[in-house]
């Protein structure tokens, strides 16, 4: 870290809510240590997950001292350190990780990570859809691709007008497969529709399972990608095949459900748990390729719900946790 320099930077140094704990102000400007890049930020993506830490979530997050929230982000290569190669210098790049295991992340205008983590982002790209690529576009590649070709395959996504729902539709829905969507309203079905949903039912009708069943003639599903896996899970078994995958990445409503184990054993069911932090480094940079290559040829849908200045990070922190959010929220740094 710098002793001369400062920037502008939100943290936190409590947990709590976010008007109470969240500080904007002057903070230590860091620099590219080895295999780094330092990164003048642009924009800064908030994700639920980004939330739940400020709130609690990892108690010990606080122990190295302040915090700077937030994983993803975008913004332009300013300086490298040693073993990176110069010519990365004026780089646009889009952010992942950066608030992982350590305290530094993209609230603020400078983040110094490893290069890595700050793939290139395309000229035809904004740094707004760059703050929403880390944790909604690659949670959902994993998601989608993490158990094989979907091809042929019949996928049920669940809250396929979410952050990472509707990414899901669309990497699927490109790579061949049918996909039957959840949403509770008009517009998100409207959303999964464009998104590539062939089918969309109501994930809070009380005959959910039913209604898949029955959009689908009978046919069970293969694989099921879902948003809230205590609270579906009885529907997800009704509909899904012998040797099928749940792949899930929340379970809010029941954060500890309890498992009907025989009943899934004797599916023969796979269920994976993704996080962006715990990929294996291949799968991140299969998302990071597939990211790229999707970004290059304008194939994506992407959807900023809010942007905010990152004085006002804690309304942002606030409209996240409303849970009316479906689309990305975004802090301008500049």
């Amino acid at each position: 870290m710098s002793d001369n320099e400062s920037m502008k930077a939100a943290w936190f140094e409590s947990f709590g809510t976010a008007k109470d704990v969240l500080n904007v102000g002057e903070f230590e400007k860091p620099r590219a240590g080895p295999g780094e890049v330092l990164v003048r930020l642009q924009t800064s993506g908030v994700n639920p997950s980004d939330v739940k830490k400020r709130a609690g979530s990892f108690p010990d997050l606080l122990d190295a001292g302040p915090v700077i929230p937030n994983s993803d982000g975008a913004g332009i290569v300013e300086a490298v350190g040693e073993g990176v190669d110069a010519a990365r210098i004026g780089e646009r790049v889009w952010i992942y990780q950066a608030q992982f295991a350590r305290q530094l992340g993209t609230a603020a205008e400078y983040v110094a990570i490893d290069h890595s983590r700050a793939p290139r982002l395309p000229d035809n790209t904004s740094f707004e859809v760059g703050a929403c690529l880390g944790i909604p576009a690659m949670t959902a590649h994993r998601c989608v691709f993490s158990d094989g070709d979907v091809t042929g395959r019949q996928l049920l996504i669940t809250g396929g007008a979410g952050r990472v729902g509707n990414y899901a539709i669309q990497w699927a829905s490109r790579a061949g497969a049918s996909v039957i969507a959840t949403a509770s309203n008009e517009a998100d079905v409207k959303t999964c529709r464009q998104a590539g949903a062939s089918i969309v039912v109501n994930h809070r009708s009380e005959h959910f399972a039913a209604e898949v069943l029955d959009a689908t003639d009978g046919m069970l599903v293969d694989r099921v990608i879902d948003v809230e896996f205590g609270a579906n899970l009885a529907a997800m078994l009704e509909v899904i095949k012998v040797g099928g995958t749940i792949s899930t990445y929340s379970s809010t409503v029941l954060p500890e459900p309890k498992l009907p184990f025989f009943r899934m054993m004797y599916k023969d069911l796979t269920v994976r748990f993704v996080i962006v932090y715990a990929m294996p480094e291949s799968a991140k940079q299969f998302a990071i390729a597939d990211i790229e290559k999707a970004l290059q040829r304008d194939e994506l849908i992407h959807r900023v719900a809010d942007k905010f200045l990152l004085n006002d990070i804690a309304v942002a922190n606030e409209s996240i946790e409303s849970g009316s959010i479906h689309g990305c929220v975004v802090l301008t740094i500049v």
